[in-house]
């Protein structure tokens, strides 16, 4: 019942979802919502015996709704154990109601024989002082639940950077207070969690996004139903993981080069060769058998050299039409440095005419595409935040404020899927969502986007299944890329570092 794990479930869920479908839940399988409280709050106190061991004065600061019952929970089982325990509660006792007055009252029991009392806080600088005055090892956040949206109370804002400011430990109830559950964006402010355990499902907006900097290391607890709810609730957005991610067969043991088929990458325009070497080395390293790059004859010594597996098609546009390559190529990289100069654009209007085949599209590929918008389905975006608002015509600060809707509109208004790339990459068909868990801030390095267009396209190349092709991609990227930190560290890590980890990840 309090198992904890690193292992997230399948599916995540919108806030609403949860809250809505909870109590459905509890009553099929004839639990009381105060024993789910319960549970929670057990889980939660696990999570803190089992990661924080050294610990022996904690501070538990409850809101007045569910989340501050679970808090009150965790305080009741502190005090149990033998653990010190201060409490600040954010309003006052009255405005408590509910499962959570319950467990404030098991709560009080126990604390009415004990030195120190339950604080009543309803004034920031109280609020203040108490915090900063507060010398134990753990902060349990238990002020806000996945209802939160909108802007924060003054008292709730001076709680939060208060707590941000101490150098205690935080272990945040569900997801970190202040963080949008539905979209993961942070309401002015936010808890800085080291742990944050979430309960019976996963909300979507805790694993893309903003939610990186807040909530710390995720663990899981199911509380014994999250199970049933999978089976009773729906949802259109997954979460890509080692044991959701796509396999690629293996190769037969007669396979050739022409059973792969080439690959045609175009960019790499006037004084800017690297990125499109790179995305031509990536999708060798992922299987791509052959591969022909097409960029400025300035630049074409520069991405051959160190590198004689790569054909050089012609720079030309006139030449190139009429080239081999174009007719042979199953698909198309468009845009890694390509730049927006005359030649470029002729670049891109040709290989978007080129519908009978799948294009990944990227960098001045897309800022070429939000100036003249197509639809195709034969076509896989990868934007970041930037170029994603490029795409919708609105702002990065809108892109961010709702990344699930933005990836799907940017599907809808192009065709094809979209990879909107950051933390928790989102992927989607306009029909579903992938929510993707590999990969670290060492990727924050430039060349990293143009490996993953090389990524996809070579898979494209080796799965029948578009969709797939894109999510098998997404993920050893960032795999990959975890390997590299594990090893080495992510300070310093650069694109090409992946090329060794990638192969064997594609293997």
């Amino acid at each position: 019942m309090t198992k904890l794990t690193r292992s997230l479930p399948q599916q995540a869920y919108s806030a609403k979802q949860v809250r809505e479908n909870e109590p459905k839940v509890a009553t099929l399988l004839n639990i009381e919502m105060f024993e789910l409280m319960t549970r929670a709050g057990k889980a939660a106190f696990a999570a803190l015996q089992k990661y924080f061991k050294k610990t022996h004065s904690i501070l538990v600061i409850c809101g007045k709704g569910n989340n501050g019952g679970d808090g009150f929970v965790v305080a009741r089982l502190a005090k149990l154990s033998g653990l010190q325990v201060k409490l600040i509660l954010l309003c006052e006792q009255d405005m408590v109601d509910g499962d959570a007055a319950i467990a404030m009252q098991q709560y009080l029991a126990i604390d009415s024989m004990s030195v120190t009392k339950m604080i009543v806080a309803v004034n920031k600088l109280k609020v203040e002082n108490e915090i900063a005055n507060f010398s134990g090892e753990v902060i349990i956040d238990a002020i806000l639940g996945t209802g939160f949206k909108g802007e924060l109370t003054s008292l709730f804002k001076h709680t939060i950077n208060a707590v941000n400011a101490s150098p205690s430990k935080v272990l945040s109830i569900d997801l970190p207070s202040g963080l949008n559950a539905e979209t993961g964006i942070a309401g002015g402010q936010a808890i800085k969690a080291d742990l944050t355990v979430s309960f019976i499902a996963i909300k979507k907006g805790i694993l893309t996004g903003q939610a990186a900097n807040y909530v710390g290391k995720l663990y899981f607890a199911g509380l014994s139903v999250n199970e049933v709810f999978e089976q009773q609730v729906n949802s259109s957005i997954y979460i890509l993981k080692n044991s959701t991610k796509p396999v690629i067969s293996l190769r037969k043991p007669a396979s050739h080069k022409g059973n792969i088929g080439l690959l045609l990458a175009i960019g790499g325009g006037q004084g800017m060769p690297g990125a499109i070497r790179l995305a031509s080395e990536a999708a060798l390293r992922c299987g791509a058998s052959l591969v022909a790059t097409c960029c400025h004859v300035d630049n074409q010594a520069l991405v051959f050299n160190g590198r004689p597996e790569l054909m050089l098609a012609p720079s030309n546009i006139v030449d190139l039409q009429d080239s081999a390559f174009v007719n042979k190529a199953q698909a198309f990289i468009i845009g890694p440095g390509l730049g927006r100069s005359e030649w470029a654009k002729k670049l891109y209007q040709f290989t978007i005419q080129q519908t009978d085949k799948i294009s990944v599209i990227d960098a001045d590929g897309l800022y070429f595409l939000a100036q003249n918008p197509t639809f195709n389905n034969q076509r896989v975006l990868t934007p970041h935040p930037a170029e994603a608002a490029q795409l919708l015509d609105c702002t990065v600060a809108d892109i961010e404020r709702d990344r699930f809707k933005a990836v799907i509109n940017i599907v809808e208004k192009y065709g094809g899927i979209c990879v909107l790339k950051g933390a928790g990459s989102l992927i989607s068909d306009g029909k579903q969502i992938w929510i993707n868990t590999s990969g670290n801030a060492g990727m924050a390095s430039g060349g990293m986007g143009d490996v993953l267009s090389g990524i996809i396209a070579a898979l494209i190349l080796q799965l029948d299944n578009l969709f797939d092709a894109v999510k098998l991609g997404v993920y050893i990227h960032g795999y990959s890329a975890d390997v590299i930190a594990k090893n080495q560290g992510q300070r310093g890590m650069l694109a090409s570092d992946l090329f060794l980890p990638l192969q064997h990840s594609v293997n």
